[in-house]
């Protein structure tokens, strides 16, 4: 009999690729079955899923019994939580987080995947105090540590899908296009493919549990400048994109008013100490090596996935 994983969330974009991934790999689509949560088994989304041999059923953070139901049976669970820009994210996200990992342990779940981040109030000696759900993420990380389940750990790097939504480029008003942060052009970030490339993080963990249990993969496929994302924008548009480094005071009028300090801090928390904190890059570079499958390049992302700038 296949051992059966539980993904808590599968269409979302974690959830959705882990699902993908494991559907996709000849060992791992033999050695699991697939349970998939989603609020609503009605969508499309779902359905298509279900088309494909995974088993959707209803579960809801808010419902933590229906959580408890559908962790029952599992052999592995994987669990990612929603982001909530509400002024409460950090809060949300430990809610979250232990409503999931306190049924996983109520059903005697064995072993349990997070998705989790590091904690920038923690690697910056307390100086950025606005970290929202990476710290939130880190303290629920901690916790699941503390229970009596066997664990793994993903952190995802910067969604390259935030390039086609909130850090698409801008029109500059002269027939060029501008980039725009508060940080400067050198500053390295960790980039990843969310919907492509989650599960083969994740399906590393899946082949070989024992060696990745205590783990955090760092999940990006490498570093990037903002300054060589600008040139990738460029070259991937046939357009003219550049990066240009604003005043916090400036930029910061630009964002929603319950983001804009989680943002600011995020953004001046990687300039000074690394996404990932201390070796960052060796993390990224190490976790790379780790993943089942090719990652996504950002000139292969922005083929796929066009900017389409007029």
């Amino acid at each position: 009999m296949p051992k059966l994983l539980v993904i808590f969330g599968v269409t979302g974009q974690q959830g959705g690729s882990v699902a993908e991934t494991v559907l996709a790999d000849a060992q791992l689509s033999k050695e699991y079955s697939i349970r998939g949560t989603t609020r609503d088994t009605s969508s499309g989304q779902a359905q298509e899923l279900a088309k494909k041999g995974i088993e959707v059923v209803a579960a809801s953070i808010e419902d933590p019994a229906s959580v408890r139901s559908a962790f029952t049976g599992a052999d592995v669970v994987f669990a990612n939580t929603i982001t909530i820009y509400d002024g409460h994210t950090h809060d949300h996200e430990v809610k979250q987080g232990r409503v999931l990992a306190d049924a996983a342990v109520a059903v005697g779940v064995p072993k349990y995947i997070y998705s989790t981040l590091p904690n920038g109030g923690k690697n910056s000696n307390g100086k950025y105090k606005n970290m929202g759900h990476f710290d939130g993420k880190a303290g629920v990380e901690e916790y699941i540590r503390t229970l009596p389940i066997e664990s793994a750990f993903i952190a995802l790097g910067s969604f390259m899908s935030n390039f086609n939504a909130s850090l698409a480029p801008h029109p500059a008003g002269d027939g060029t296009y501008t980039f725009a942060a508060i940080v400067s052009p050198q500053v390295k970030v960790p980039l990843v493919n969310t919907a492509g490339d989650t599960g083969k993080f994740v399906a590393a963990i899946l082949a070989d549990f024992p060696r990745y249990k205590g783990e955090v993969l760092s999940c990006a496929t490498a570093l990037y400048s903002f300054e060589e994302i600008a040139q990738a924008m460029s070259k991937a548009s046939g357009k003219t994109v550049a990066y240009r480094q604003f005043p916090v005071d400036i930029w910061k009028g630009f964002l929603p008013p319950l983001m804009s300090d989680h943002i600011v801090d995020m953004l001046l928390y990687f300039e000074d100490f690394g996404y990932f904190g201390d070796n960052t890059e060796e993390k990224v570079k190490w976790s790379a090596e780790q993943a089942r499958g090719h990652l996504t390049t950002l000139d292969e992302y922005f083929q796929a996935h066009p900017l389409n700038l007029a």
